[in-house]
């Protein structure tokens, strides 16, 4: 069985907490693969000023150069709400060689309760918990959590920092950073909460 981690969100913008998370998963569960997939619409979060595929476009940027790393633009490309159940359970039905992870971090793991069909889901894949600070990962559901770099970086914030003029070095890849530039992405940011 091929071994794929899947690491789901807004990615609005991608940063280098993503890319850790996807690292520490990779390595410590030994995958071969952990693929990036945008959602379309989230249904917790509001995205507002950039669309699927700017975010889409980021995302690309962000994981360019490294190999274990690639896009899975299913939710994207499918449209709507998107609900992690009914991607797990097309991905299931469109690889039945693969073994998929859903990897997500401690702010996700506060909020599983409210996901759409969260017990059928839960018993379909494994969960994969990485902490983040401020956020309890306690959780009755099945997690495997694994160990990582935890670090005080959202969305929100770099969004903040752009709209306040100030740089993004050392919190997102450069190409990522030309990208939001060129487009002029978040320059009047109304904040909508999400990581």
């Amino acid at each position: 069985m091929k071994k794929a981690g899947i690491l789901g969100g807004t990615f609005n913008p991608p940063h280098f907490g993503h890319l850790i998370m996807a690292n520490e998963a990779f390595h410590s569960l030994g995958l071969d693969e952990v693929r990036f997939m945008p959602n379309a619409i989230a249904p917790h979060k509001e995205v507002q000023g950039v669309d699927a595929a700017q975010r889409l476009k980021m995302t690309q940027l962000a994981i360019e150069g490294f190999p274990q790393f690639r896009i899975e633009d299913f939710e994207i490309t499918e449209g709507g709400v998107s609900y992690t159940y009914n991607t797990v359970s097309a991905l299931m039905a469109r690889e039945p060689e693969t073994e998929f992870y859903f990897i997500i971090g401690g702010d996700s793991i506060a909020d599983l309760n409210s996901w759409h069909r969260i017990h059928e889901l839960a018993n379909i894949v494994q969960f994969v918990g990485i902490g983040r600070p401020g956020y309890d990962t306690s959780t009755d559901f099945p997690i495997m959590m694994i160990d990582s770099p935890e670090m005080h970086l959202s969305s929100t914030m770099l969004r903040e920092r752009v709209a306040a003029a100030r740089p993004l070095t050392f919190f997102v890849p450069e190409k990522v950073e030309a990208y939001i530039r060129k487009e002029r992405l978040y320059e009047s940011e109304q904040d909508a909460s999400d990581s």
